[in-house]
């Protein structure tokens, strides 16, 4: 059980709703670092957004290098996203 509260996915509503209904759309799911914002909707879609930017606009890094730092760095903080 998560100690941070959460809204579940159930009773999400207006902008909550919306983001995690796109949630779904691109994953098929709300995966755990979405829903942990789930207090903050507006942070949660800017997070999606800069994530998205981060990801897959233009940079001089490709897109194989900039999956492989997000490997890298998640293995090295033992995190398991």
């Amino acid at each position: 059980m998560p100690w941070i509260r959460q809204i579940p996915i159930e009773e999400a509503t207006g902008l909550l709703k919306q983001e995690f209904d796109k949630a779904v759309e691109r994953a098929g799911r709300v995966w755990k670092i979405v829903h942990i914002m789930s207090l903050n909707p507006r942070v949660l879609r800017d997070s999606i957004a800069f994530y998205g930017a981060v990801m897959f606009k233009r940079s001089p890094l490709t897109r194989v290098q900039r999956e492989l730092l997000g490997t890298v760095v998640s293995a090295e903080v033992d995190c398991h996203y």
